[in-house]
């Protein structure tokens, strides 16, 4: 289960592209693509070094307008189905 203190990061066995402010994925194991939209994108940047889902959802809520329950639905959503299709890993971490 992801919680606000689960640590994610992009793994190393694909390759990312910018386009336009949108990413480009291409899995290297499956040969399949995946594209983000511009906020998927920064969230994909984020992650190219492990950070907490904290601190994901705090930089984005600071780069966008947007309600932080919604913020907080849609990266989840997201962070789920990258980890569905192994483009990160997810590692759970407890408070200090």
């Amino acid at each position: 289960m992801l919680t606000g203190y689960t640590s994610v990061v992009a793994r190393q066995d694909q390759v990312s592209s910018d386009l336009a402010g949108e990413a480009v994925i291409l899995d290297l194991k499956s040969g399949v693509y995946y594209g983000l939209n511009s906020v998927g994108a920064s969230i994909w940047n984020l992650i190219q070094e492990p950070r907490t889902i904290n601190e994901v959802r705090n930089a984005i809520l600071a780069q966008y307008e947007v309600e932080s329950e919604q913020c907080d639905r849609d990266l989840l959503a997201l962070l789920q189905k990258l980890e569905a299709e192994g483009l990160i890993e997810v590692r759970n971490e407890t408070p200090a």
